[in-house]
């Protein structure tokens, strides 16, 4: 996060002061609250800022000074919380109260992951703002006819799209606890050096098992019960990982780690659930662009880019970015799978 703000501070239009212009003053303060949201349940950055700069006035409408609302979201029916009576389409409209504004962001995330109306959104591509304006439209966010095109003005007009490449570049899981680490151990260099332009053979490295104790939800013939176990949390590329149980889903090991199913799929390079079989590496947060070795052996007959990408912690459209020369002929074993760019 760190990097994060400082990042936002460099990008902030110098100048435009907070007094001279509210809304910009509003998105130097909340930008690094919607990366880290984008971060943790995949609503761009950019939408975000927009729609609370349209909803809550840049931070300056009773509803948001009075109510910590900033994307003005009404009580309907499951609101059990603190409700605020402000006019909008009809007098005395019932509107959610919230503690604080980073709890209305929060919400306003969750919202949108939870009501099935907004589930295709999350199948855009992260940059797709345009996407997601006019579905938000659609889906019925707001009445106004030209909401979509008010979203995008503002992303355009101040450049909101660049959180979500931030967003994007500097993925961090601030919601997960901290897990110990397991860190490969470097394969041993081979006694006769290797030409440059030689692939090299990278093999699965050894591991050292650190036990953590975890309690998940599990089931036994009495009803639901909390289960507890140690189970070895590993890293590769810098990103930790497990092996999946027996037994185990993509559901309950996202609701294990405190993560929405539909982020630990995307982790995982996954648009859909596939067959979870024991042993099969389920990454905790997002791959990285490249590895640290340059190429990879082919080694079974049915290896794919996706294996080759959870075997090395590199995101998968990227190892399609490298290969592409190869067109979509199947992997044979001894092929060369280029691992990061080449300089």
């Amino acid at each position: 996060m760190k990097r994060i703000l400082l990042f936002l501070l460099a990008v902030a239009t110098p100048t435009l002061g907070a007094g001279q212009n509210p809304r910009q003053a509003y998105i130097n303060q909340y930008s690094a609250l919607a990366v880290s949201e984008m971060q943790r349940t995949g609503v761009p950055a950019s939408i975000t800022l927009a729609q609370a700069l349209l909803e809550s006035g840049a931070g300056q409408s009773p509803l948001a000074t009075k109510a910590h609302n900033h994307f003005g979201l009404k009580c309907h029916n499951e609101w059990k919380g603190e409700r605020f009576l402000y006019d909008d389409e009809t007098p005395d409209e019932c509107f959610r109260v919230y503690p604080t504004a980073e709890d209305s962001y929060r919400a306003h995330s969750d919202y949108l992951v939870e009501h099935d109306r907004y589930k295709a959104l999350f199948d855009l591509e992260p940059g797709d703002y345009q996407g997601w304006a006019r579905g938000l439209r659609r889906a019925g966010y707001a009445t106004d006819p030209g909401y979509a095109t008010k979203l995008i003005n503002l992303i355009e007009d101040f450049q909101l799209y660049r959180f979500d490449e931030l967003a994007q570049e500097d993925a961090v899981m601030e919601q997960m606890p901290e897990m110990p680490v397991v860190t490969f151990k470097p394969a041993e260099q081979e006694p006769e050096q290797k030409a440059a332009d030689e692939p090299e053979e990278v093999k699965e490295p050894e591991r050292v098992l650190i036990q953590q104790q975890q309690e998940v939800p599990g089931k036994t013939e009495d009803g639901p019960v909390v289960l507890s176990f140690s189970r070895p949390v590993y890293e590769q590329n810098g990103v930790k990982y497990i092996r999946a149980l027996e037994g185990e889903t993509w559901d309950s090991i996202a609701a294990a780690y405190g993560l929405f199913p539909k982020q630990l799929l995307k982790y995982n390079d996954l648009t859909a659930p596939s067959e979870l079989k024991p042993g099969n590496w389920v990454y905790l947060g997002r791959k990285k662009p490249q590895a640290a070795v340059g190429r990879y052996l082919v080694q079974r007959e049915d290896e794919t880019l996706w294996d080759i990408s959870q075997m090395f912690g590199v995101q998968l459209k990227k190892l399609r970015l490298y290969n592409v020369w190869r067109g979509d002929e199947p992997l044979k074993p001894g092929d060369t799978v280029l691992l990061r760019k080449l300089k």
